[in-house]
């Protein structure tokens, strides 16, 4: 198969959706002006020169799930059969209402598997202060509101918020629910002087502390991975990384960088892939392959190649389709939840935060995915943050937290200087690197440092 995980191979049939092709690497082609859009270079990559209008059109006339999927990261020849009149199973199903959550943050909280009423309750009490803030001024009830329930359940609750924590961590976690109640009372102050300036820090501040006890109720891994892939690579937990970007042609910025938290509570066998290439330093100076305001790219390495060539073996190293849906015992695996009829199903980890990160692969097969990744850029307009359709159909493995604008920042042909384990890292197992030339976990940047007093984004 010629071609990479992203949008086309050689030969692709062009319709009025595809109306150029552009090779990554080698010489460019003309716009297509036949029935077919020949690409003279063994890796290609076709992009879009219609309206997105146009692409909802053929997109509900040939089945929202299938066609909008085409259009992201079909490699293969069979384009033609993504236009195919489909059943729109899922049109009203998937494009439902409602307010979906966007903060990565606020998206890593939910996705832990736990099941405490409490402090869903706290979470959710703090996290509605957001509403609160974008209201000129503050709206200062809400914000009362919102600590007055978050304190009467500390307050009277503690000893069932405590119940879920793990034997090992009890201690950590009485400190912590200490620390909480403290925040409380103080945020009341704030309050009550209506220091609007405060309101925010103190907010998520205290949404920190509320994830570090539901993280201490975590008692080792949730589940246990299938045999067929408890050999490879797996990440047992979550990680943080560091990517660092050099812009080549932009004269706002020579460079930046940005923090992914990866979860391998619910993307074990993607997350593990993922981290154990990092440690071969696999990205590092690796070029963006894509950039148009739908995804950043990257992950194709140089050479004939379209993902990692285990140097043991000779041969591609691919993953298995994986996607968590909250309340399964296990993650699907190698299928779609479209495919096994799942349509209303929302995955753990949800395609709603710009900068959610996930893996390319062929369109057509399931278990291709190797080394490619790429970042969603927010409100796309065919992806609606929590009524999308990319959900359950790419594996996503993490969000970046910090300074995801960068992303927005990176065009084609920037590099990836390198990508670093900040922690986390003994949450790997099965490494295949060798671990006496990799890279050590990296002290927290100053970034990082005000990350974990809890300035993270206002916005939920």
């Amino acid at each position: 198969m010629v071609g990479t995980t992203s949008f086309a191979s050689q030969g692709l049939p062009c319709t009025k959706v595809y109306t150029q092709c552009k090779a990554t690497r080698g010489k460019q082609t003309p716009a297509a002006k036949g029935p077919s859009c020949k690409v003279h270079a063994t890796k290609a990559v076709c992009s879009f020169d219609e309206t997105k209008e146009n692409l909802f059109k053929a997109a509900r006339t040939a089945g929202l799930g299938l066609a909008l999927t085409a259009a992201l990261f079909i490699p293969t020849a069979q384009f033609a059969e993504a236009f195919e009149a489909q059943p729109v199973y899922g049109e009203m199903a998937r494009l439902t209402a409602g307010d979906p959550v966007k903060n990565a943050y606020a998206l890593l909280r939910n996705a832990l598997p736990i099941n405490n009423k409490q402090i869903r309750q706290v979470q959710l009490a703090l996290e509605s202060i957001s509403e609160d803030l974008r209201v000129p001024g503050v709206r200062f009830s809400g914000v009362s509101k919102s600590v007055e329930t978050s304190l009467s359940v500390v307050s009277r609750q503690g000893d069932k918020i405590l119940k879920d924590v793990a034997p090992s961590k009890k201690d950590e976690a009485k400190l912590l629910l200490a620390d909480l109640k403290q925040g409380l009372e103080e945020f009341k102050i704030v309050v009550d002087n209506k220091d609007k300036q405060q309101v925010p820090i103190l907010q998520q501040k205290l949404l920190t502390t509320v994830g570090l006890i539901e993280e201490a109720m975590m008692d080792g891994f949730p589940f246990e991975i299938p045999q067929e892939y408890a050999s490879m690579p797996l990440l047992k937990g979550r990680a943080t990384l560091e990517l660092k970007v050099r812009y080549i042609d932009n004269p706002k910025v020579k460079s930046d960088t940005m923090t992914i938290v990866l979860d391998g509570l619910n993307a074990p066998v993607t997350a593990g892939n993922f981290m154990d290439l990092v440690q071969r330093k696999f990205y590092d100076k690796l070029e963006v392959d894509r950039s148009d305001g739908f995804v950043v790219q990257m992950g194709n390495p140089k050479g004939k190649e379209i993902g990692f060539v285990d140097p043991k073996t000779n041969k591609l190293r691919t993953i298995p389709l994986e996607v968590k849906v909250p309340g399964d015992k296990l993650p699907v695996y190698g299928e779609t939840l479209e495919d096994i009829g799942r349509y209303n199903d929302v995955p753990a980890l949800p395609f709603n935060a710009y900068g959610t990160l996930a893996m390319a692969r062929s369109e057509f097969e399931t278990n291709s995915a190797s080394s490619q990744i790429f970042f969603l850029l927010k409100e796309s307009e065919l992806t609606p943050s929590g009524s999308n359709l990319l959900d359950g159909r790419y594996s996503v493995f993490g969000y970046v937290t910090i300074n995801p604008d960068a992303l927005g920042e990176m065009k084609v042909g920037d590099i990836i200087e390198s990508i670093r384990v900040v922690d986390g890292l003994e949450n790997l197992v099965n490494p295949t690197y060798d671990q006496r030339s990799a890279p050590p976990e990296q002290e927290p940047t100053q970034q990082e440092a005000i990350a974990s007093i809890a300035l993270e984004e206002v916005t939920l």
